[in-house]
């Protein structure tokens, strides 16, 4: 007879493995899909200075791999794999994987959310060296240094304003000819002495060969391209959930993130969604692995109401 799961985890970030770490230490069958690009955004972030319990920092990958370890070490089961289909049309659910079907009692979804880049020549190259999505991980890094931040809406002002708490001089990069974010909003960037505003520009490629040394801006209405010296770009043009395989099943908001109608559960009974790909305001690892133990914990409580045992040695 088939393995059936207590709770099948399609992902693998912080939300992602502390849902598997919470899950198997109760005891509880677990299969983790992590993707075949494991560990989320840290797996792009050099250090991590912010996370509870690393006084010293940790480098992003360095963490993923612990966080690893630790849901290996309960008896999680961990498969490099993308869930590619999930049918619900029956219980238990199946979720198909290029080389396998796993079913599962329950369903945790944490695939998270990707930032959105410009796609730039260099801008891969020189990510976490310089160029970062996340002002709240990367800005103390930029204490007494010149940065820009590209975009226009309430995260691109918000980001600028934060930054002028470590940076010399913020520049904000707008390819239209006015911003869209709120009034309270582009008036504080406005109105900070550290922050200058260049409209109606774009950021043709990031410069530097080891970490970034500037950016060079092209007038979009002109034409014409100048160079300004800076030791990091923040792209700030927002964030896009990694939900794409869940539309039509799960209730999601009009950006795409992943709606939970009673806790972390979602409108279909037994498939609940922790970390970032419910979260468009923290996007934090710290509150994605807090995340991970809510869903485990109401997994984990769904399935007793439910008379449903899940235990390692209970395969049924």
């Amino acid at each position: 007879m088939a393995k059936v799961y207590g709770t099948i985890i399609i992902g693998s970030g912080p939300s992602g493995y502390t849902a598997a770490i919470y899950a198997a230490r109760s005891n509880m069958s677990v299969l983790m899909l992590q993707g075949y690009q494991t560990g989320g955004q840290l797996m792009q972030t050099s250090e991590v200075e912010n996370y509870p319990g690393f006084e010293d920092g940790v480098m992003g990958p360095e963490m993923m791999e612990k966080f690893e370890k630790q849901a290996q070490r309960f008896g999680a089961e961990l498969v490099p794999e993308d869930a590619i289909k999930i049918d619900t049309s029956a219980k238990p659910f199946t979720v198909t994987t290029d080389s396998a079907e796993y079913q599962g009692h329950t369903i945790i979804i944490a695939t998270g959310a990707s930032a959105q880049w410009l796609g730039l020549p260099n801008e891969q190259r020189l990510q976490g060296r310089g160029v970062s999505a996340c002002a709240t991980c990367d800005g103390f890094f930029f204490r007494g240094k010149d940065v820009v931040v590209v975009g226009g809406g309430d995260t691109a002002m918000e980001e600028a304003t934060f930054l002028t708490r470590y940076a010399n001089h913020v520049t904000l990069v707008h390819r239209r000819d006015s911003f869209r974010a709120s009034k309270i909003m582009q008036d504080r960037a406005r109105n900070n002495p550290k922050v200058s505003i260049v409209l109606e520009s774009e950021v043709a490629d990031v410069l530097g060969e080891e970490e970034v040394t500037g950016v060079r801006l092209r007038n979009v209405t002109t034409g014409e391209e100048s160079t300004l010296n800076a030791h990091g770009l923040f792209i700030a043009i927002g964030h896009k959930p990694n939900t794409e395989i869940f539309k039509g099943l799960v209730q999601m908001d009009a950006q795409g993130y992943i709606d939970p109608v009673e806790y972390t559960m979602t409108n279909i009974p037994g498939i609940f969604a922790a970390g970032d790909v419910t979260d468009h305001r923290y996007r934090q690892a710290v509150t994605a692995a807090a995340d991970g133990c809510r869903a485990a914990i109401d997994v984990e409580r769904w399935l007793e109401n439910q008379g449903i045992h899940v235990g390692i040695e209970n395969w049924e």
